[in-house]
């Protein structure tokens, strides 16, 4: 069975990057959600005026991974106790957020998050809200790091993000 999720942890480079890596993922559109304004451009995003965060919507065979699966890579790959910024990206853009399709998406959320909060040294501000809207992404910004991996960011924030999923998830990778 097909199912969706919603996420955003940073620049949707990342997530993307790492989550086309996986087995049981079968499509990751970088986009924007969470936000008040309809179609926005990723030069309006990066202004922070429509409330969007970037985000990545991920379509999954549950059968070969499970949302709480996806989560656990979320979690890791991110620092969900920062504000409104991942690393060097700083606003409302990049928050961390969790935008839920189902009920049980809710519940599997509240649930993987107090399991990491014993592991973070801080409080984790992740953003759980359901998801009202998708706007997919400008086309340069599908699949970038796959057609840009000599770029200076993917270089320095990407592929690091890349690395550590890799380490951490080699059981769930393609084959």
């Amino acid at each position: 069975m097909i199912e969706t999720a919603t996420l955003g942890g940073g620049c949707f480079w990342c997530l993307e990057a790492v989550f086309l890596e996986l087995r049981g993922i079968e499509k990751v559109v970088s986009g924007y959600a969470g936000g008040h304004t309809s179609n926005p451009t990723y030069q309006a995003v990066c202004s922070e005026t429509t409330g969007h965060a970037e985000v990545v919507q991920i379509a999954f065979d549950t059968t070969q991974i499970s949302f709480r699966d996806i989560l656990n890579v979320f979690f890791t790959i991110h620092d969900p106790t920062t504000l409104n910024r991942q690393g060097n990206d700083i606003g409302e853009s990049y928050r961390s957020i969790v935008l839920y399709h189902t009920p049980e998406q809710l519940e599997t959320t509240k649930t993987v998050i107090t399991e990491f909060s014993s592991i973070y040294d801080q409080p984790i501000v992740t953003q759980v809200k359901p998801l009202e809207q998708f706007f997919s992404a400008e086309s340069y910004h599908q699949n970038y790091y796959a057609r840009n991996p000599n770029q200076g960011y993917c270089i320095g924030v990407v592929a690091p993000k890349v690395a550590k999923a890799r380490k951490h998830f080699t059981q769930m990778l393609r084959k």
